[in-house]
């Protein structure tokens, strides 16, 4: 081809076969492209309807129903379309069946429908229609089962206008909308039943999250009960324990004491030599103290009311029983008093009761001060005295009593035993009265009354006696 030439082709109008990129000499092959263009179009246009109404899946079967048949209804622009499902198959799908009349209108029930589009819909519900018609009427109108599983549980069936033939093509995208909605009402159903059951089982989960609480708030109860069962159970072995071990004061060591006290006071009355005779008024004066102190701790261990009475009442009791008439004994409280455990407020009241029985005994005091403070972080109790006694003796005597065979000043090694029990301390001092001073400090738990560091961790026995 010459140059001349090749431009002449550059500048002519495309032909048919540039236009569709197929050479043909018939005169029908146009027309034919054509419709075969718009075929094609009507069939991707209805896929594409087929999958917007298929993924309403999660909207409900309802939902679900009317995209599909309105998807038919516009591929084939049909007058008439219905959409049945057999009775008892897909049971959780609705509506059962659905009719669209001309202009795509919803006819709700049968009356308004042409008497062949009844008896269509009555067999779809059954189940027993058949494509039985005859060629002309096939052409403009056409009917799909709805299977699942190789089971027929519906049908679509359709009228189109007599200048809308229905083809093959149109079939086949019944067919494949009929499918996929069997598949879709299926998946439909499992997604509302699952949907059901994470409700359910949410439901459930939240009444097990309730049945839990209350069962925790039972226990804890429960714990609650059996601890208080176990410290009346504790306090009643330990009240019959206090009886008995009362009752054999009583009748055994009260008893022989007093009969020791008897016995001095005959030989007292025997004897001539006046320095004897004033040992054994010595003596005699300890054992009727002996007697009231055995008598005072009978009082506590037989007195059941001894717990419930506080700390302050304790002390009340212990500065007016049991005591020479001659001493003087005051008792102050400070601060707001707190209930302290059992065994802390029975150990403070054993430290005051021995540092007022050593006032009277050995300090040959007139006036004695007790003094209770509640304090923030700690518990403080204090007896102070106008005696005799000095710091410096008293803890040369303490430390003396923890290597002593026979037992002298073992009240002072207890004092400050029972101090170390609770987490404590007790310090030895000048009293401003001019006597001695005994203090024990105990500290108050984080959580509540009671001593904050374990029994038996307090300090050294040598720095506690010394240093206080």
């Amino acid at each position: 081809m010459t140059e001349l030439e090749a431009l002449s082709a550059a500048r002519r109008p495309p032909d048919l076969a540039t236009l569709t990129g197929i050479r043909s000499g018939k005169p029908s092959f146009y027309p034919e492209y054509r419709h075969s263009a718009e075929r094609l179009r009507r069939v991707i246009h209805a896929l594409d309807q087929i999958s917007a109404a298929l993924v309403r899946t999660v909207e409900g079967s309802e939902a679900l129903v009317r995209a599909v048949v309105a998807a038919a209804a516009d591929h084939l622009s049909a007058e008439w379309v219905v959409f049945g499902l057999v009775d008892g198959a897909l049971p959780d799908a609705a509506p059962r069946h659905l009719v669209l009349g001309p202009g795509g209108v919803e006819v709700p029930d049968w009356s308004g429908v042409p008497t062949h589009i009844g008896r269509h819909i009555s067999q779809v519900l059954a189940g027993t229609f058949s494509d039985s018609h005859d060629g002309d009427e096939r052409r403009w109108h056409a009917h799909v089962p709805v299977t699942l599983g190789g089971r027929v549980v519906g049908g679509f069936a359709a009228w189109t206008p007599v200048e809308r033939e229905i083809d093959a093509t149109d079939e086949s995208v019944l067919r494949i909308l009929a499918g996929q909605t069997a598949a879709a009402l299926q998946n439909c159903a499992l997604y509302q039943r699952g949907e059901l059951l994470l409700r359910r089982s949410e439901q459930l989960r939240e009444q097990a999250s309730r049945h839990a609480d209350d069962l925790a708030e039972r226990n804890a109860e429960l714990q609650r009960t059996q601890e208080e069962l176990f410290a009346a159970r504790q306090h009643q072995v330990l009240d019959a324990e206090r009886h008995r071990i009362a009752r054999e004061l009583h009748d055994s060591v009260t008893q022989l004491v007093l009969s020791a006290g008897m016995q001095i006071e005959v030989a007292r009355s025997e004897l001539t030599n006046s320095r004897l005779r004033d040992r054994m008024d010595t003596a005699k004066d300890l054992t009727r103290r002996a007697v009231e102190q055995l008598r005072s701790a009978i009082y506590a261990l037989s007195d059941d009311d001894h717990q419930d009475k506080g700390l302050p009442a304790l002390l009340e009791r212990l500065s007016s029983v049991h005591l020479p008439d001659d001493l003087r004994v005051e008792v102050r409280i400070g601060g707001h008093p707190v209930p302290l455990p059992g065994t802390c407020e029975q150990s403070l009241f054993r430290i005051a009761g021995e540092a007022l029985f050593n006032t009277a005994v050995h300090a040959e005091a007139g006036h004695a001060v007790v003094r209770l403070s509640y304090r923030r972080d700690r518990v403080v109790l204090t007896v102070s005295d106008d005696g005799r006694g000095r710091a410096d003796e008293v803890r040369r005597m303490m430390r003396a009593a923890t290597s002593c065979p026979s037992g002298e000043h073992r009240g002072l090694a207890n004092m400050q035993e029972r101090a170390r029990e609770m987490g404590g301390s007790m310090t030895l001092t000048k009293s401003r009265l001019g006597g001695l001073q005994v203090q024990v400090s105990v500290p108050m738990a984080e959580d509540g009354p009671g001593p904050a560091v374990p029994a038996g961790s307090g300090p050294p026995a040598g720095r506690a006696g010394g240093a206080a």
